[in-house]
């Protein structure tokens, strides 16, 4: 009988689409994927800071993006054009969503019927709940490393979790 594999460990990155550091903080997700693979799956929560007037408009469009499977492409993309997003508002979002075909009708529907905003409102709550008050903040392993600050050893920080997680699961 074989073993079972261990699901994966989950981060939960707390971002917000207009935020030049949660756009820093990409190129450590995308280490990450690549030093654990399916064995760490990264999962984007939302906490739009009233500071920036298009990230609520933001979240909800990268809810859409997942909805029609391009969610984390979406948000690289917002997150690369971030003085865009802040010039332009909602027209950038949609001009994102053509560039990687998704459903420009639907996704625009999708932002005037407000059909994501209970998971960006849920995203949020939680985020208060536990003590999250800038972005990026990550939660892996019950500890929550705050990015908000300084991205400075953040990257080291979530490794030295996932690795105890993975140390800690090999040995059960």
């Amino acid at each position: 009988m074989s073993e079972s594999p261990s699901p994966p460990i989950v981060l939960d990155v707390w971002c917000e689409l207009q935020c030049a550091d949660c756009r820093t903080a990409l190129t450590d997700i995308r280490a990450l994927r690549e030093r654990y693979g399916d064995r760490l799956e990264p999962r984007l929560r939302h906490f739009p800071l009233e500071k920036h007037k298009h990230a609520f408009a933001a979240a909800q469009a990268a809810e859409e993006a997942a909805v029609q499977g391009q969610g984390w492409a979406f948000v690289e993309s917002v997150l690369g054009r971030v003085e865009e997003l802040d010039s332009k508002g909602e027209p950038l979002l949609i001009e994102v969503a053509r560039e990687l075909g998704l459903d420009t009708e639907e996704f625009d529907t999708a932002l005037i019927d407000g059909r994501h905003i209970l998971i960006v409102d849920a995203d949020q709550a939680e985020g208060k709940a536990i003590g999250v008050t800038g972005t990026p903040t990550y939660l892996v392993g019950g500890e929550r490393l705050d990015g908000g600050k300084s991205q400075e050893g953040l990257r080291e920080r979530v490794e030295a979790v996932v690795d105890r997680i993975l140390a800690e699961q090999s040995d059960a």
